[in-house]
């Protein structure tokens, strides 16, 4: 009886699968059923190196022998995985073993673990591609109940195996060139060079050297306290003609680059009295997108102190083991156009969890519905944004809870409306200088009461609350002071040596 091979691109996806699928017996590194045989590898198994016989032995990395591109590449076992490699290529040539289903991970490195073993083991067995997104068990039932022919994830294959080869191009190359250079007065002097490796190197010792060799400068600011009939509020001095030029980058409305400015405009207001004016207008604000990892981890880092590598293992743990968040390694932050049904069945589940007050809301409220921010195919890459899967969380630790609200909360409030504030500019004018007055006041949660806001009308405190005041009123200065400060490296903004790119690392160095 012929049977299919399933290569997965971890032992634990292979549990899973074997979980789900039933019917298997272990059998060391890999699982058997009737109609499956099961196992998986332990990420990349192989790698490329130059054929021996357009090789150049490390002794001769010169300018002469550059640049390195061979005709071909050849593929070569990784040492601590050896014996992963031949049990999988054992499999694949079992003669009842007569189709080969990809399961590793539904993206280009996945796709190129799995060629590079198929080619390795020299098999032209058909192929089946088993696209798996989510772990639950019925995530996994209908990917196999939807296989993809080989065909339809040929171009995927082919960009996997055309991005590895230019990495290694890039890097031979690049590190060839930069040995040899360092080691042109003798000895031999190795300098890696990488396509993620050297350009984020070079932003961070770039930014370093601007750090180290900026100057700060002293600035004053002006502080009002004015009494109004209704109470006191606070104000500051700003330039009303103020107009920032490209050399000026340290330059505020509010900052005085001369103490003496700074005190005759004091000496001139203190003590007097001022007539207010102010405007308010409505503002919305949406909610931010759906989560990819960068995102993820950047907000993990700044509201609980997780680094991107602890951030990362845990989302691996809540996707892999708990099965209760979708795939984590995504560059994504939007969902399938197909998927609204999906998230409804996940609202659904979370309706069982202390998340139920906002998920019932969704669904009687009917706000999931067809919006190009949240479902949008040409935002969606390998793999789509992080979202809860349908399984309520059982038995988190703590570091794993915190990163699960934090994945919920935001899945739940993009579907909320945006949420409304009155936002109030009030401007003081003493002896024609003008003190300027903010507050912010929340009208309508929206998508903020996901996270604990109310709306003002059901007793939200305002935020940077104003006191009252009738138009055209006369306050009294109580109080002016004159601060001392200095620019600090985080004032230069955007800067041209930190460019608005991002390095997404898919295997290269």
């Amino acid at each position: 009886m012929s049977k299919k091979l399933i290569i997965a691109e971890k032992p634990s996806v292979a549990n899973d699968i074997a979980r789900t699928l039933g019917g298997f017996t272990k059998q060391g590194d890999y699982f058997e059923s009737d109609e499956f045989v099961l196992s998986s590898a332990i990420g990349h198994l192989l790698e490329l190196i130059v054929p021996e016989e357009y090789e150049v032995k490390r002794g001769k990395w010169s300018f002469n022998h550059l640049p390195v591109i061979p005709p071909r590449f050849d593929l070569a076992p990784l040492e601590k995985t050896a014996d992963r490699l031949k049990l999988l290529g054992k499999l694949i040539k079992r003669k009842d073993v007569d189709t080969l289903i990809n399961a590793c991970d539904a993206g280009r490195e996945g796709e190129l673990i799995f060629r590079h073993i198929v080619r390795h083991a020299d098999s032209k067995k058909p192929i089946k591609r088993l696209w798996l997104q989510s772990m639950t068990p019925a995530a996994i039932r209908d990917a196999f109940a939807n296989l993809l022919e080989d065909a339809e994830v040929q171009p995927l294959a082919d960009a996997a195996v055309s991005r590895s080869e230019a990495d290694w191009l890039v890097g031979i190359n690049g590190t060839r060139v930069m040995t040899a250079f360092n080691s042109q007065e003798g000895g031999f002097h190795k300098t890696t060079v990488g396509r993620v490796q050297t350009p984020t190197l070079a932003i961070l010792v770039e930014r370093e050297e601007a750090i180290k060799k900026f100057v700060p400068r002293d600035y004053w600011e002006i502080h009002a306290t004015f009494q109004a009939e209704g109470g006191c509020y606070k104000g500051k001095w700003f330039d009303e003609d103020f107009r920032k030029r490209k050399d000026e980058s340290e330059a505020r409305a509010d900052r005085i680059w001369e103490l003496a400015k700074a005190e005759v405009i004091r000496d001139k207001c203190d003590g007097h009295t001022g007539v207010v004016s102010e405007e308010s207008k409505p503002a919305k604000e949406t909610c931010p997108l759906l989560y990819d990892l960068t995102s993820l981890q950047r907000d993990a880092n700044s509201r609980f102190g997780f680094s991107a590598k602890t951030t990362l293992g845990l989302a691996q743990a809540l996707y892999e083991k708990h099965k209760v968040l979708t795939y984590p390694r995504t560059d994504s932050r939007a969902l399938p156009e197909d998927y609204p049904a999906i998230v409804k069945d996940t609202l659904q589940a979370l309706k069982s969890s202390r998340y139920d007050p906002f998920a019932s809301q969704i669904l009687e409220s009917d706000w999931v519905k067809p919006n190009k921010r949240i479902f949008n195919n040409a935002k969606v890459s390998d793999h789509f944004a992080i979202i809860p899967t349908a399984l309520v969380p059982k038995k988190l630790n703590e570091a794993e809870e915190k990163l699960y609200d934090l994945v919920a909360k935001r899945f739940l409030a993009i579907f909320f409306p945006a949420a409304e504030f009155l936002i109030t500019t009030r401007i003081t004018r003493v002896e024609d200088e003008p003190f300027k007055t903010e507050g912010k006041v929340l009208v309508h949660a929206g998508w903020q009461a996901v996270y604990g806001k109310v709306d003002s009308a059901r007793g939200q405190e305002e935020e940077s609350a104003l006191v009252a005041v009738a138009p055209g009123e006369v306050v009294q200065v109580q109080e002016m002071v004159v601060t001392a400060n200095q620019t600090a490296p985080s004032d230069i903004t955007n800067p041209p040596y930190f460019p608005r790119w991002r390095c997404r690392k898919t295997g290269g160095g």
